[in-house]
Order: structure tokens, then sequence, then C-alpha cells
């Protein structure tokens, strides 16, 4: 197997297969012209996987598919419009018919308040643990009805750390996949598979894609954890949309044993629901994805440059991030992130909100907006913004206080960040 840096350019394409192009062509169709009858056979029962309908599949797309399943070491992916539409996917698909998923209130607002109100109307509970930092208390919250363990590698906004081998263990001790949101740490900076994770979403908007030019999500799957049929009827189910050539009704689990969960959301959910990823987006991920190990490098770097400046000045009432001196993650950081542990950190601004407001509106290095990973550097108040809509009592449990900055660490110079900040703070408290 060929090493990361090499398998971000060039795993999952043969330009053979493309007229020879260098760069990965965009099939921009809504669909392809069959061949023949015995052709579409073929394509209609999965013998052949090749263009059909964009919606369901297309090349560009299979291209970043295969490419990030070689960089984290996976079985199979399938790309789709958003990281919710990942996340949506993955919970509804594994709590089908009824059931509940292990989380932490510490995760992306969006996701604690889809988890909290939204995926509960169809039947999908999630049960939040009690400490998140305890092992014991995840396992507390498992009853014959869970469905999987759901956290985020590196949590956003506070970057609090996981022992993922540890929750692996406990998970597969009770039959039930562990389930990572990867997003913050790309498997540039950690690989879930490797310590026993069995699902990895993420949002490919954020360092994936890396420029803030596209929305876009995937989901992954290692390909062995073994789903149980008393747990996962929906995989066993017999089905004649994906029927064999002599119309035999299929489960997804027959198609493929190490996949289910990929066959099943793609042969039902992209089918149905849609959420599809078009080709020119699955482009540009693919574009970004060429230079993620320099971006990141030099995010995290630049985040660390950032910590150690927080932490000198008076007007800063804590910070957050591994590596900040004060971090109780230390040692996970240490054991799963030899690398460094992401360029998202918050820190807790100790003026009022109209100070922050000048404090921000000062800024020229940092842009005031909600995505991250971005190649700029941005800045936002996480409890106004990306985590507006949770009410005080989720945010006590998240542990976003209500002076919470967060800050994604970009490309620029990072003696022109600091000085920014610098002249920032000095504007405001002088």
């Amino acid at each position: 197997m060929a090493e990361f840096d090499t398998l971000r350019i060039r795993a999952g394409y043969n330009s053979e297969e493309h007229n020879y192009a260098v760069n990965v062509p965009i099939y921009q169709t809504a669909a392809f012209d069959l061949g023949s009858i015995d052709r579409a056979r073929a394509l209609w029962t999965m013998e052949e996987a090749a263009g059909l309908y964009t919606r369901v599949g297309n090349p560009t797309v299979t291209v970043l598919e295969d490419r990030l399943t070689a960089l984290d070491g996976g079985y199979a992916a399938l790309a789709l419009s958003s990281g919710m539409a990942a996340i949506s996917y993955v919970i509804l698909a594994l709590t089908e018919g009824g059931g509940n998923i292990i989380a932490t209130h510490s995760m992306y607002g969006g996701s604690e308040d889809s988890f909290s109100h939204f995926f509960p109307r169809f039947g999908a509970h999630i049960k939040f643990v009690e400490n998140r930092f305890d092992v014991s208390s995840f396992e507390a919250e498992i009853d014959e009805n869970t469905r999987g363990i759901y956290i985020e590698t590196i949590s956003n906004p506070n970057a609090e750390l996981y022992d993922i081998e540890a929750l692996a263990k406990l998970a597969h001790r009770h039959n039930i996949p562990l389930i990572v949101d990867n997003t913050v740490a790309t498997p540039y900076l950690f690989r879930p598979f490797k310590h026993g994770a069995d699902i990895i979403i993420y949002s490919a908007t954020k360092a994936l894609g890396g420029h803030g030019n596209t929305i876009a999500g995937v989901i992954l799957e290692s390909g062995k954890f073994r789903y149980g049929k008393e747990k996962f009827p929906q995989f066993y189910e017999k089905s004649y949309k994906i029927k064999d050539r002599s119309g035999n009704r299929r489960s997804p689990i027959e198609i493929d044993s190490k996949s289910p969960l990929i066959i099943h959301l793609r042969a039902f959910y992209l089918e149905f629901i849609g959420a599809a990823l078009g080709p020119f987006d699955a482009f540009l991920i693919l574009q970004g994805l060429d230079t993620i190990s320099e971006r990141v490098e030099k995010q995290v770097r630049n985040a660390e440059r950032i910590v150690k400046y927080l932490e000198s000045r008076k007007e800063v009432e804590w910070v957050k991030h591994p590596s900040a001196a004060e971090s109780p993650f230390k040692d996970l950081a240490a054991k799963y992130f030899p690398k460094g542990a992401g360029a998202l950190l918050s820190f807790g601004f100790s003026g009022n909100e109209e100070q922050l407001d000048k404090f921000i509106k000062h800024l020229k290095y940092f842009s005031y907006h909600v995505n991250i990973g971005d190649v700029r550097s941005l800045i936002v108040n996480s409890p106004k913004t990306t985590h507006a809509e949770l009410d005080a009592e989720h945010l006590k449990n998240a542990g976003i206080e209500a002076n919470t900055v967060r800050i994604s660490a970009g490309l620029e110079s990072a003696d022109d960040l600091i000085a920014d900040l610098e002249e920032a703070f000095n504007y405001v408290f002088k």
C-alpha cells in the first residue's frame, strides 16, 4: 500500500479509463447511456459499478469515494451533498424501526440540535452520556435498543479528545458500531479505522476541500464490523429493488457483507431521498485533497502558535486546545495525534459583548463566519452563531461558556495573525 501523500493525489484514478486525462474529469451529466440491454441488467443488479444516473452514482464522485476510502484505510464510501446529509443518513439508517444512539453533548451545534430534537421525530432517539470523558458513562446508557456510539474525534468548538480505542472495544463488546465524525482531524491527522472505529463521517466542506467553496459530506465503512440480524434486521431484509438477474430478492448483506450500510444507503436513501453530490463539487473536493497534507500541517502549527499567544494575554480567561498548557487532553493527543491535534481552538474573551464586537470588527486577517478548515483564518462567537440553536442547558452540557470565541487557523503567516490579534486586543482594552 502506498503512503498517504501518494494516495491523496493518485488513489482511485487511472487515466487510461478516462481518455488519459491528467485531472479527474468532471462528468457533468444527469444520466449515462446504458449501451445494451445486457449491460443495463448488469447495472441494475449491481454486477457492474458504473455510471447510470448521477443521483445514485457518477464517475467523478466515485473517484472521490475511492480516494477517501484509500486515505482512511476503509472498505467503501458514499459521498453526499453535505456533512449533515451524511450524519442524517447514518443515524436514520442504523435506527430504522426504532433504536437509540449514544452520543456526547460536545459536538457541532447542528449535530447537537438534530440529535436532541429532529431525529427523535423519526424514531431515532439519542441518549447523551452524563460524563463524556468516562467510558463507563457510555456503557451505562447502552441497552437492548442501542444501535451505535457517536463521537467527534476532535470536538467542535472546544477541541476535546476521547479514548477512541476504549470506546471501540466497548461498542464491539455490545455488538454495536463506533461512529466517528472525523471532520476536524481529517485522515491526515487521524485515521479512525486503525483504532477500532467502524463508520467515519466527514463534512468535506471543511478541511478535506479546504477552500471554503464547496458543500459536501462523506460516509466511510471499515468493512470489519459485522451487523447482527437482531439489532440490524434492515440489512437482512430482501428487496426486489436489489434483485439478481434471475429476479430473486436480495438483502444488502447478501450483496456485500463487508459494507451493508453503504449498500443500503446507496440503494434506498440515495434513490429515494436524494442528497447526491454533484460531479463538479466532487471535483473541487478532489482538488482540495491534492494539498491536504501541506494545508493541515501549517494550520496545526499556526493554531499551536496562536494558543501560546492567547495564553499570554490577561484579557483571555482560558484557552481550549490539546496543546494548551492546562489542557486535560495531552496524553490522548500524544497517543492519537502525533502530528498535532487539529487547527480548531477556542478561548474565553474577558470583555463584554460590545467589546467582543469591536474586537472582531477590528481584525484584518480573521474572517468572521461559521465555516472551519478553510485556507483563511476564521473567528466566530460560537454561542451566538454555530451553536445559537442550543438553549442554555444544552450549552452548559456541551461546555460552551457564554464568552466562547472559536478560531479555525488558516494558512496566513502566523506572525501576521498574532499581530492582528495583538492589535485588536490593544484597541479594545486600551
